[in-house]
């Protein structure tokens, strides 16, 4: 599997890997449109013009297979560092349980550590109790409660 930050023509299948899940299809976005709307283009050419945003693709034999975003945050507190914020992890529905998921958090914990970030955070629904224990696994560990207010 191979790493790398997404292209345009990847906004398709990235769309398709965040809509094919149980908790976005309850938060009525888990269908993939026909044509990818303006709104969804610009945003991605925000994250992709934005030096402290990747939108980070996983290929498996050339297919788009998994997703992330990673978000390098400058702040004053720990003496100035700079931390990541991983949203948005996904591995495509048949390929869940092989490991690919570990390998993705892997590699964009190096990139952070690359990057001089002192710190790696990142969210998960209280629901996802798969992904809490694989993100526990990997050594996160559950120190705050996050808390949401949609617009």
């Amino acid at each position: 599997m191979t790493f790398r930050v997404a292209a345009r023509a990847d906004v398709p299948a990235i769309l398709g890997l965040l809509a094919d899940d149980d908790i976005t299809r309850e938060r009525g976005f888990g269908i993939v449109p026909e044509e990818v709307d303006a709104g969804v283009w610009a945003a991605f050419e925000a994250i992709d013009e934005d030096p402290r945003n990747e939108l980070i693709v996983a290929e498996l034999a050339g297919e788009v297979v998994g997703t992330c975003q990673l978000t390098y945050l400058p702040g004053l507190s720990r003496g100035g560092a700079e931390r990541m914020q991983i949203e948005a992890v996904r591995i495509r529905a048949d390929l869940r349980g092989r490991g690919l998921g570990e390998r993705l958090v892997r590699w964009s914990l190096d990139q952070a550590r690359a990057r001089g970030c002192r710190m790696v955070q990142l969210t998960s629904d209280h629901r996802r109790e798969a992904a809490h224990r694989f993100y526990l696994r990997l050594g996160f560990t559950a120190s705050h409660t996050g808390f949401k207010l949609s617009l």
